[in-house]
């Protein structure tokens, strides 16, 4: 599975608020060995969240985790705008969340809580443990939250558990090296497709330094391609150092 993450909410780009979604998805994802392949914070509108909910669907395997914009005011998009995207358009009454809302609410459910009801077709119900109002998802790939973090991480914790069956171990290597990185450009054209490589270029006053990181869930091969790394370095008389780093 590829993991990527919608925030929705023009406070947090103008710095109303801060954003806190993003350091839990990346601490919770690693528990299981995985990691977000995107990130999008952008604003309440519906062509942003429309055309962002289309790129993710149009990924294989992708699952989206989107927080935001799913309340009862006029600058709630999020359901409509997955209606749009991934339905028909149209929003329908869902029966199991009218009877959620108005068993919280009672008559304070309408003339607009009871709104939180309309969701698109085939719409599947996710428990709200903070209040009960609740949230939903498509095709239990795409997971449409609250954009408070005390509702919506518990769903994400329950939902990340739910689809990742077993922990994904990841094996790492790395190094700081006294030269700049295009000195691994070559070989990491050589890079095997099961590895993922990267380096990062940092300049201080006595020179130039290259962190390079490669990683794979097959141990022996990334080992065997970060032996070619330091056989080169050791060819060259280049300076380095090995890096702990966690996977």
């Amino acid at each position: 599975m590829r993991f990527f993450a919608l925030i929705i909410g023009t406070e947090i780009l103008n710095d109303r608020r801060e954003d806190k979604h993003l350091p839990f998805l990346k601490k919770e994802l690693a528990n299981y060995g995985y990691s977000l392949e995107g990130v999008f914070f952008i604003a309440d509108k519906s062509e942003l969240i429309i055309n962002t909910i289309n790129l993710v669907a149009s990924m294989k395997d992708a699952v989206l985790l989107s927080f935001g914009g799913i309340g009862s005011t006029p600058d709630d998009l999020t359901r409509e705008c997955a209606a749009i995207a991934l339905r028909d358009g149209n929003l329908y009454e869902h029966e199991k969340a009218k009877e959620i809302i108005e068993g919280k609410l009672g008559e304070k459910a309408y003339p607009h809580a009871i709104n939180m009801a309309h969701l698109p077709k085939k719409s599947d119900i996710i428990d709200n443990p903070f209040n009960g109002m609740p949230a939903f998802s498509l095709d239990n790939r795409f997971f449409f939250m609250p954009g408070f973090p005390e509702m919506s991480h518990p769903m994400s914790k329950k939902i990340i558990a739910s689809l990742i069956k077993e922990p994904k171990k990841t094996f790492r290597y790395s190094l700081t090296a006294l030269c700049k990185e295009s000195e691994f450009i070559e070989i990491m054209k050589q890079v095997p497709s099961d590895v993922e490589c990267s380096s990062l270029p940092k300049i201080y006053s006595d020179g130039p330094r290259a962190v390079l990181s490669v990683s794979s869930e097959n141990e022996q091969s990334a080992k065997d391609t970060f032996d070619k790394f330091i056989m080169h370095l050791d060819k060259k008389n280049i300076i380095y150092s090995l890096r702990d780093e966690e996977a």
